[in-house]
C-alpha cells in the first residue's frame, strides 16, 4: 500500500520544483510567477527503499483574487484528510506572511504529519533568517532548497520513519482488488450499492483502515474479490465534493491500492478531460483497467449506437485501446454482473505468463516476416525474447542496438503480442536490451 505526501502551501514558495526533486523529473511547469501550476500534479518517489507518491496541491488553486485564500484553504484541508503526511512549503526570501500563519493553523489542528519545509535555504545568512518560522509552532521545522536539493535528505529520512512506523494493511494473499474511480457525479456509488446491496451479510468490512477509505471483500455470485470505493465515503460540509482535486486525491489512492480499476464514465456526457486525466494515472501505475459507460438507460439508442459509442472511447484512448467496454446502467442493474466478469478476465491476464519457447517461436517469424528499421545502414538483429517476472506483463527483446529501435516498432511488437495472447484490459511493457 503506497502512502501519500501532499505539498502544501501559498503561491511561489516552490511547491512545483520541491516536486520535481522528489520526483527526479521535470514534470511540473515552473515558472517565477505565482499560480502557473495548472496540471494534475501526482508522482511516485522513493527514498531508503520506501516508495511513496506526492502530490503538488499548488495545480489545483485558481488565480483569482476573491477566492484565492478561500482555494488554499480549500487544498490544505483536503490534504489533510486524504494524505498520510503533509509538506508545508514555506519561502524564506518573503519571510513569514499572513497567508503562511493561517495554513499552519488549519495544519495544527489535526494529527497528520506534519514538515514544515523552509525553502530557498542555500546559504548562512539564509538559515539564520529561517529561524523566524519557529514562530509558527510545529515541531518539525527543515532547512533546504528545492532547486539545489540541499537539507532534502535530512527531511526524506524522517518521513519515511513516519510512513514505516504507520504499518501495512492485511488483505488475504491472492484476492484481487478492484477500485471503482471516475470524476465525481458519474454514478460509483450507485454502482457499487447495487453491488453491495444484495445479501449484505455475505459482505464484510476490513476494519482498522488508518485512511477511511472502504475496502469491502465480496463474495458472492463466484466472484471473490476487495472492492475499494472511492465514492460517498464521507460527507463533509466544509469541502465542495466536486472539486476536481478532491476526486484526484481519492483516485491516486485508490488506484494504487488496486489490481484492477473500474472506470467509470456518464453516458450523457461521454469521456472527457478528467475521466482522460485518470485513465492516465490507471496505465502510468501499470493497473488493468475496465471501462463502464454508465446511464446507459437515459441515452436514445441508434441501430450502431453501442459500435459508435465504442470507437469514440477507443479514439480518446489511443493507443492502448486493447480494453473491455461495457454499457451498463447501475440504478436499473444492467450488466453488472457482466461488469465483473470482465474485471475478473482482466485480472487474470494480469496474470498471463508466456513459456520462453513459445514466446520465441512465435515472435521470431513475425520479426522475419517485419525487420526492424536499419540505423545507419546497421541492421538490427532481436536474437532473443523473455517475459520479466514482474507483476504485470513486461518483456524484454534482446538485440544489438536496443537504442535504435524505435517507440512505433516497439508499439508493433506489443500489437502482436496481444493479437497471440489474451493481454485485454492490461498494460503491456516492451524493452529493448543488449544482447
Amino acid at each position: 500500500m503506497s502512502r501519500i505526501l501532499a505539498i502544501v502551501g501559498r503561491p511561489n514558495v516552490g511547491k512545483s520544483t520541491l516536486f520535481n526533486r522528489l520526483i527526479g523529473t521535470r514534470k511540473a511547469i515552473v515558472d517565477g510567477v505565482s499560480g502557473v501550476t495548472r496540471d494534475r500534479h501526482y508522482g511516485v518517489s522513493e527514498w531508503n527503499g520506501i516508495k511513496f507518491s506526492v502530490i503538488d496541491t499548488g495545480g489545483y488553486i485558481r488565480n483569482s483574487d476573491d477566492i484565492f485564500e478561500e482555494e488554499i484553504r480549500k487544498q490544505v484541508e483536503i490534504a489533510i484528510d486524504e494524505a498520510d503526511a503533509i509538506a508545508f512549503v514555506v519561502d524564506v526570501e518573503s519571510g513569514l506572511t499572513d497567508l503562511d500563519e493561517e495554513v499552519a493553523r488549519i495544519l495544527r489542528k489535526q494529527k497528520k504529519d506534519v514538515f514544515v519545509l523552509v525553502n530557498k535555504v542555500d546559504n548562512n545568512a539564509r538559515q539564520y533568517d529561517a529561524n523566524e518560522f519557529y514562530r509558527l509552532g510545529m515541531e518539525n521545522l527543515y532547512m533546504l532548497s528545492s532547486i539545489n536539493g540541499s537539507g532534502t535528505g535530512e527531511f526524506l529520512d524522517e518521513l519515511v520513519l513516519k510512513f514505516k512506523s504507520l504499518g501495512e494493511e492485511e488483505f488475504e494473499f491472492e484476492i484481487p482488488r478492484y477500485a471503482v474511480v471516475g470524476r465525481p457525479n458519474v454514478g460509483k456509488s450507485s454502482f457499487v450499492n447495487a453491488l453491495l446491496g444484495e445479501n449484505r451479510n455475505i459482505v464484510t468490512a476490513i476494519s482498522g483502515t488508518t485512511r477511511d477509505s472502504l475496502h469491502t471483500r465480496y463474495n458472492k455470485f463466484g466472484h471473490d474479490f476487495y472492492l475499494i470505493d472511492t465514492a460517498g465515503l464521507r460527507k463533509r460540509a466544509k469541502i465542495d465534493e466536486d472539486i476536481e482535486f478532491y476526486s484526484s486525491m481519492r483516485s491516486v489512492r485508490a488506484i494504487e491500492d488496486a489490481d484492477v480499476c473500474i472506470l467509470m464514465l456518464d453516458a450523457e456526457r461521454g469521456i472527457e478531460a478528467q475521466d482522460l486525466s485518470i485513465f492516465n494515472l490507471i496505465i502510468k501505475n501499470r493497473k488493468g483497467v475496465v471501462i463502464l459507460v454508465n446511464k446507459w438507460d437515459l441515452m436514445e439508442k441508434e441501430t450502431n449506437s453501442v459500435k459508435e459509442y465504442t470507437k469514440i472511447i477507443q479514439n480518446r484512448i489511443a493507443p492502448f485501446n486493447d480494453i473491455p467496454i461495457l454499457f451498463i446502467s447501475a440504478l436499473t442493474k444492467q450488466r453488472l454482473h457482466k461488469a465483473l466478469d470482465a474485471a475478473n478476465e482482466v485480472y487474470e491476464n494480469m496474470k498471463r505468463k508466456v513459456p520462453t519457447a513459445k514466446l520465441n517461436e512465435y515472435m521470431q517469424k513475425i520479426i522475419a516476416e517485419n525487420q526492424p528499421p536499419t540505423h545507419r545502414g546497421a541492421q538490427i538483429k532481436i536474437k532473443y525474447i523473455t517475459q520479466l517476472p514482474t507483476q504485470t506483463p513486461q518483456f524484454a527483446f534482446y538485440c544489438n542496438y536496443p537504442d535504435h529501435v524505435k517507440d512505433p516498432y516497439k508499439r508493433f511488437l506489443e500489437n502482436k503480442l496481444r493479437s497471440e495472447y489474451n493481454f485485454k484490459g492490461v498494460p503491456i511493457s516492451v524493452y529493448m536490451r543488449k544482447k
